[in-house]
């Protein structure tokens, strides 16, 4: 229950509502109070016990919440409401519209000290942040949630935190993500708070830092515990709205708690949901197997359809995330200038500090095309500037490739000390397969 406010501010507020009401201190007290204290009360000299107040909340037909914290009736269960609303917004694609109705939700939030909800509307801006590619205000924002949540159970600053270790992530700094995942889920599995959808998210976020970073074991195993956590559902967007319209006909009843019960169930959903989002990332890596296969005509069409399904999103870092890895597979089939041209699209939306790891991709594959076309000078250029983004990630497994790549186009043009400076950057920078450099993997939880 909300904190009650001051002798002071409650006492001016009942002398508010009696005198709108045309009531005497007489009538507000009787049956059981005397006028005496009433007059006490409103001077703010006395701090009313709770069943006075809900005598007098009744006498003056007002909620008791309302008289004790001078906050409309159900305005907390109302908010939740429509930060779910919000949540459904973002995971239909309009991150800005979004962000518009988590920026009023905030406001209303503060205006009446509704901490939990704080906390929820800045992490939706957060996410929203995210969708549009904008790190900064995304890692603010999520510190701020998990500053309002304070020393609320793990689980309960899990959405923050892995909002924060992707914001990371995304902005290139692998190893920081990976350490907020990994102490993250080792601190759950340890302490024995098994949450599932605590675990899921941390599961499924950790995955693509593993990757870059050359871990692939542990990116798998981290893998199968998502799946073996994830909900069983059949459409998860079908149950998210139906706890909503659920909670709309509690409210009308006056039934909150089950309302909230339903708003946390939709609000929960919304959170796995991230509907076209994840969608987009199911085609995204089916196109990375099917590439990986040599299955070059079915990547291409996966990841196609994963880069249309994010534009429509205007999710423009992820977009451009898979046009690098899709000019992959263009080149791979002979289309190079189609791939070259994709690349100089989106390198304007990636940067070191922005989408690191895939702009040094594209700066990697802009060098093989300009290798292929003999333009040796171009080439180096780009593999250098790769070479500088992946230090600065510590991304291991594409330094070693590229170090490779560099050092052969150096041997070629005769510059042999070169080249050699080149292969051992790359053999320092090798990593033995599933392994990584940040210590013990973290604790599993009991499946």
């Amino acid at each position: 229950m909300a904190e009650r406010d001051g002798p002071e501010i409650i006492g001016r507020r009942v002398q508010q509502l009696r005198t709108a009401r045309g009531l005497t201190q007489k009538q507000l007290a009787e049956p059981v109070y005397t006028p005496a204290y009433i007059s006490t009360l409103e001077a703010g000299r006395v701090r009313a016990s709770e069943p006075a107040l809900r005598h007098i909340a009744e006498r003056l037909g007002v909620a008791y919440e309302e008289l004790a914290t001078g906050r409309p009736a159900h305005l907390a269960t109302d908010l939740r409401l429509r930060l779910t609303d919000a949540q459904r917004t973002l995971a239909t694609g309009e991150a800005e519209v979004a962000a518009e109705q988590y920026d009023g939700l905030l406001a209303e939030a503060d205006a009446h000290g509704l901490v939990a909800e704080q906390a929820a509307a800045l992490l939706g801006l957060g996410e929203c942040a995210l969708e549009t590619g904008d790190l900064e205000t995304a890692r603010k924002r999520f510190e701020e949630s998990e500053g309002r949540l304070g020393d609320a159970p793990l689980p309960n600053r899990v959405p923050a935190i892995r909002g924060r270790a992707v914001s990371h992530y995304l902005a290139g700094e692998l190893r920081y993500a990976c350490y907020l995942f990994e102490s993250t889920l080792d601190e759950l599995n340890r302490t024995g708070m098994h949450d599932p959808d605590a675990l899921l998210l941390l599961y499924t976020g950790i995955i693509a830092p593993y990757m870059d970073m050359g871990a692939h074991a542990r990116a798998a195993q981290a893998a199968e515990l998502a799946l073996a956590l994830a909900p069983q559902v059949g459409d998860p967007a079908l149950v998210a709205r139906m706890h909503r319209s659920v909670a709309r006909t509690m409210i009308a009843e006056g039934r909150m708690a089950e309302a909230d019960a339903s708003l946390a169930k939709a609000a929960e959903l919304y959170r796995q949901l991230q509907i076209r989002t994840e969608l987009a990332n199911c085609h995204w890596m089916r196109g990375y197997l099917y590439a990986q296969n040599g299955e070059l005509a079915r990547a291409e069409g996966e990841l196609r359809e994963a880069q249309a399904m994010l534009s429509a999103k205007r999710a423009a870092l992820y977009t451009s995330q898979v046009a690098v890895e899709l000019a992959d597979v263009l080149h791979r089939r002979g289309k190079s200038e189609e791939a070259a041209t994709l690349l100089h699209e989106v390198l304007g939306d990636l940067s070191p500090e922005r989408g690191a790891v895939h702009s040094a991709g594209a700066h990697r594959l802009l060098g093989i095309i300009a290798e292929d076309a003999r333009d040796t000078e171009a080439a180096e250029e780009h593999y250098v500037r790769a070479l500088s983004l992946l230090e600065r990630a510590g991304a291991a497994g594409d330094l070693a490739d590229l170090c490779r790549l560099l050092g052969d186009l150096l041997r070629r043009t005769g510059r042999v000390e070169a080249a050699l400076d080149a292969y051992r950057t790359g053999l320092g920078h090798r990593t033995a397969p599933g392994t990584t450099t940040l210590g013990p993997a973290p604790a599993q939880p009991p499946l």
